[in-house]
Parts: C-alpha cells; sequence; structure tokens
C-alpha cells in the first residue's frame, strides 16, 4: 500500500464532500447497527423478551444510515470506481469493498423485505459481520 503523499495515492482522490458523505455515512451505520445488536439479542426481542423501546428507533436510524450509504455508494460508483479500475490503483481493496457492500445490501434487504423469521437470525449475524468486516475494509482502502 503507497504512503499518504506518494503520487500513486493522489491518482483517484474523491472530492472533500464525498469523503465525508462517505465517511459519515459508514460510521453512522457502523454506530446503528453495533448499538442495535446487543438492544436486539441481549435485552430485547431476540433474547425472548419485550423488545426495547429504542430498538425500533435504533433500526429506523439504522435504515436512514443505509440510504445515506446508498447515495455515497451511488456518489463513489460514478467516478471513483471506473477511475481507479482503469489507473489499477487499489483495484484489489476497492473490488473487495464493492463486493461487501453489495453483500451487505443484499441481506440487509432480504432481513427486511425476503426472509421468514426461522432465517432472520443467521441472515442477521452475516449482515452484521459483511457490515463490521465492509467498514474495516473501507479504512484499509483508505490507507
Amino acid at each position: 500500500m503507497n504512503p499518504e503523499g506518494s503520487p500513486r495515492a493522489r491518482l483517484n482522490p474523491l472530492a472533500t464532500w464525498q469523503r465525508w458523505t462517505v465517511i459519515v455515512s459508514a460510521l453512522s451505520l457502523l454506530v446503528s447497527g453495533l448499538w442495535w445488536l446487543p438492544l436486539h439479542d441481549l435485552w430485547g426481542a431476540g433474547a425472548g423478551e419485550l423488545p426495547s423501546p429504542l430498538e425500533a428507533w435504533v433500526l429506523r436510524w439504522h435504515g436512514l444510515s443505509a440510504a445515506a450509504g446508498l447515495f455515497a455508494a451511488g456518489v463513489v460508483a460514478a467516478g471513483h470506481v471506473g477511475r481507479g479500475w482503469r489507473t489499477g490503483s487499489r483495484r484489489s481493496s476497492g473490488l473487495l469493498l464493492c463486493i461487501l457492500g453489495g453483500s451487505t445490501i443484499a441481506t440487509g434487504y432480504a432481513l427486511s423485505y425476503l426472509v421468514s423469521e426461522g432465517w432472520r437470525p443467521g441472515i442477521g449475524w452475516t449482515h452484521a459481520a459483511l457490515g463490521v468486516v465492509a467498514f474495516l475494509a473501507g479504512l484499509a482502502h483508505r490507507r
């Protein structure tokens, strides 16, 4: 990986507003997702108890963050991904991010609209793991 100041690292920068859109939406997704997990699985409906009153609000926050994240992904896909692919700059980590992002979106959609209750725990944990790995891969891609 190239140091921040190397010429290759500057071949395909995001505009400041784009970088902040990605950072804020990714952090919001991570924090809301990691907050929801113990609320649901340790103290709420996932633990066989009544749902915590906060579960619904944290899930709404996560859904709003997902909308912002999809916007950020579109912003990045519109130029940054194609330019990065052509230059070969960080192609492997970028491809990994695209795959992880798509998989996280697919599992989130499945949780919201497709899966039955029997599948929900397994798909939910897969979604959570993909989200954390995607966040870490994004940090690695940045560096």
